[in-house]
């Protein structure tokens, strides 16, 4: 992980954030961890169960469909005027096809809406606020697929990589600021969304989550997690070979 020049560590505690998608997965592992540090969270998803449960776990949780810009709009509503210390745009899907399977345009308009969109709606929405507070940060979760992308996971990878070139054109812009923009970069994880995958070398959600959450405290401006720091070496010696073997992951 590579710290800001000039950015002090961030102290959690007492900071209030929010987290999409973190009522299961790498989000909701995100939220325990800031929780436990003394952060108050919020968290949001579409699934009322999964709220119920975070709310059973002391977390304030809302209701938000994040796939369309009504929903990223009821999120900042339902926020109201609430100082907010820490973003952490985590919710995502995959929207994937494949050799053989038809391309479902829906899913896949829902899947760059909620994986792109949706973090630069809820940025521009409320960045101003963060502006506003002693210290801020900005966590865009994009992939290591965001580098290098595979065959079976086109419209995901896409959506991530539009994330990442964002996310660095971001920091940039605000690197004068009080507000810190770190990607961060899993590899394939333990969550709902790769059940389906097959393999035994997925990361699981607590780990990653916990090397995200160490560069929020960092200030760093990445954190590639796990196998992501091997695929950034291999990238930076040759794209090309990095792209020949993820292709087929």
């Amino acid at each position: 992980m590579r710290n800001l020049v000039g950015r002090l560590p961030m102290h959690i505690q007492g900071k209030t954030a929010l987290v999409t998608g973190g009522t299961d997965g790498i989000g909701l592992e995100i939220a325990r961890l800031l929780q436990r540090k003394g952060a108050t969270v919020i968290v949001c998803s579409r699934r009322e169960e999964l709220l119920a449960s975070a709310r059973n776990e002391g977390f304030e949780a809302i209701q938000a469909d994040l796939s369309n810009a009504a929903g990223c709009l009821d999120l900042v509503k339902a926020l109201g005027e609430r100082p907010l210390d820490i973003l952490v745009n985590n919710a995502g899907m995959s929207g994937n096809f494949g050799p053989g399977e038809p391309l479902d345009l829906a899913l896949t308009d829902r899947a760059f809406f909620l994986n792109l969109n949706a973090p630069i709606h809820l940025i521009g929405h409320l960045l101003p606020g963060l502006l506003a507070r002693p210290e801020a940060t900005i966590v865009n979760v994009t992939s290591g697929l965001a580098i290098a992308p595979r065959a079976g996971g086109p419209v995901y990878c896409a959506s991530k990589a539009g994330l990442r070139s964002f996310t660095q054109a971001l920091r940039y812009n605000l690197r004068e600021s009080n507000v810190h923009v770190i990607e961060a970069l899993p590899p394939v994880v333990d969550t709902a969304m790769t059940r389906g995958r097959l393999g035994g070398n997925k990361m699981s959600a607590p780990d990653c989550a916990a090397q995200i959450v160490d560069a929020i405290e960092s200030n760093s401006a990445e954190a590639n997690v796990g196998m992501v720091k091997l695929l950034k070496m291999v990238y930076s010696i040759s794209p090309a070979l990095a792209r020949r073997v993820m292709i087929k992951f």
